[in-house]
Parts: structure tokens; sequence; C-alpha cells
């Protein structure tokens, strides 16, 4: 039969094929209801033999769902992705984008920018993960009141009903951040963060004081405002070191403040590593294209971005409880930036 099909295969024409029903093919192809894997799989491969596709305009009528979903920052471009737009927004985007059509479903990239919350309230989408909310997120706060299924990757901050979210081991990834440059014979670490209240941010600060405790040093933090980019880095670093004489190694998680801090170092004739070590958090197209090259921390974000779009999924689908998805591990990539 099928095989010769010269009009566009419907879905009566898979199940026929599959010798299952259409609600079985229905529910196999968008990874939906309890279908046995073997099944599924089958429904699947007939569905590519034939060369079957969705009417998009039939199910977005017959269902009430877009098959769309968005990826949202609140992090300004400054720091999200910088000049070269390729930095950890971008980097999550793309294997979103492909784990999203996988499931027959569009991804939408929705700009960190001023007009977002405006687009955000026109677009016509299923679900949407947000990456590093912020406290009172405003676009979780919008989306929710429309019915969109929210996860978030990094738990977002002080919020009454936590959204399902990817678990970034903020506090891990901070101490081994700590531990490198100790290891390289830095001993009076500086702290700079963003003085946005996102998780990230809190998870440093805690693996930060832990470790002053057991060295028995006083914390020196300055917090720089994300709007600000390199430049802001580039002022709390300055800041840093006037009110905290005989630093000798910085801890910078957002890669934007690290180059801005690493030129105003040079600027001053401050050497890294010789005299300040420097180490920071995404190991992004900024990090590895500084003077020297930093210090950073393989974050993983393939595997993150597809453990996102698979928990929202679940959320979309009503398949799964899971509120929390742990990510891999982060893996330190030790640059000239800390090394003795």
């Amino acid at each position: 039969m099928p095989n010769s099909i010269s009009r566009r295969p419907t879905i009566a024409d898979v199940a026929s094929e599959a010798g299952v029903s259409r609600t079985t093919v229905s529910h196999a192809l968008n990874d939906r209801g309890q279908v046995d894997p073997a099944t599924r799989s089958l429904v699947k491969e007939v569905a590519g033999r034939l060369g079957y596709s969705p009417n998009l305009r039939a199910q977005r009528l017959r269902t009430g769902q877009a098959s769309a979903i968005a990826l949202i920052s609140s992090m300004p471009f400054a720091v999200a992705g910088g000049a070269s737009k390729l930095g950890f927004l971008m980097e999550i985007a793309a294997t979103a984008m492909e784990a999203a059509l996988r499931r027959g479903v569009a991804l939408v990239l929705v700009p960190p920018l001023d007009e977002a919350q405006a687009l955000l309230d026109t677009l016509d989408i299923d679900g949407a993960v947000i990456i590093e909310p912020i406290a009172n997120d405003p676009h979780i706060a919008s989306l929710r009141k429309r019915g969109v299924k929210l996860v978030s990757i990094g738990r977002q901050p002080e919020a009454d009903a936590t959204l399902p979210y990817i678990n970034m081991h903020g506090t891990e990834a901070g101490k081994l951040l700590l531990e490198h440059l100790h290891e390289q014979g830095a001993r009076k670490i500086g702290l700079v963060i963003g003085a946005q209240s996102r998780h990230s941010y809190l998870d440093m600060e805690q693996a930060y004081r832990t470790y002053c405790t057991a060295n028995k040093l006083d914390p020196a933090i300055v917090r720089a405002d994300e709007a600000g980019g390199e430049s802001a880095g580039a002022e709390a670093c300055i800041q840093l070191l006037e009110q905290y004489p005989g630093i000798d190694g910085l801890c910078i998680p957002v890669d934007a403040f690290a180059i801005g801090a690493v030129k105003a170092l040079s600027a001053r004739g401050i050497k890294v590593p010789q005299d300040v070590k420097v180490a920071t958090r995404y190991d992004g197209l900024r990090a590895r294209e500084c003077t020297p090259p930093l210090t950073a921390l393989d974050m993983h974000l393939e595997d993150v971005a597809a453990q996102a779009i698979e928990l929202l999924f679940e959320q979309i689908n009503g398949t799964g409880q899971r509120q929390c998805i742990d990510a891999p591990f982060a893996t330190l990539v030790a640059r000239e930036s800390s090394r003795k």
C-alpha cells in the first residue's frame, strides 16, 4: 500500500500501515499518552517511511495547542549575549531548538529586551523555558496568568510557587572555582557577582562565604548591575581592589564582568595571572577569546537544554510529576588566567 501513495499521506495511512489506531499514532508521534515503546518506535518508523507530517493548522484547531514554545532570558544582552550574540543564551537555544523540533514544535527565542514583555503578551505558545529567572520575574507572572506551562533553568529565588527547574548545582560550581584559585596560589580571593536576585548569584555567594569561613578570611564582595556588562565588571574590580587591598584572586561568575575586570587590571598595570588570578563561570566565546584566556566551567549546556525541553513537555502533556532534574556537574577548564 502506502509506498505508492502519490497524495499527501494522512494519519489514517500511518495507522493502517502500522496496524494501530489513529489515536495511538497521534500519541506516539507527539510523545503523549501511554504507548508501548516498541509501538511508538514502529509508528515513528512508518510515518518517516511514508513521509507523513501532521497538518499543523488542523491540529491547532482540534487540540487548541499552538505547537510552539518559547525560550526566555531575563538577563540583558550585555551579559546573556554580548557583542557576538553567541553567549550563554544562544548556546542553550541551539540545542533547545533541535529538541523542540524533534517533537514537532517550533521554538521562539524571546530576546532580553525591554520590549520582550509586550512580545510575550502576543505570542501564541504552549510553554516556555525561562533561563535563570529573577525573584518576582514579570515574565513568569504574565505567562502564568495565561495558563502557559513553565520550567526554568536554575531555580527561581524567593518564589511562592517554585517552577519545575533544572538544578544547575550553583554552590558546587562556586566551590570548584574557589578551590582551583586556592590551589593555584591565590590566598585573598574577592567575589564579583550580579546585583540582581538570581539563584546562581545566591549559590555562588554561599560557596564563597563558606570558603572564607574555612580559610579564616574576611569576605570581599562587590555587586555589579548586569545592564552595565563589561563596564560594570571593570568598575566592580576597581572598587574591590580599593576596598580590599592585597586581592590576589578574583572569582567572577558573569563572563562579561570578568572580561571587564581583566581590562581594568591591565589598565592599572596589574598582570593576570602573575599578580591576580581570575576565573569565571561560563566557558563561552568571551572566556576563550579573552587575553589571557579565562579559566571557566564547562556547564554542559547541550545536556541542560535537552533536559529543560524534556521537563517542559512533561508539564505540557501531563506525563510527569518531576519538579526538578539535576544537570550534569560542571567541569573545570583551566586556562592561563589562573595558572601558577
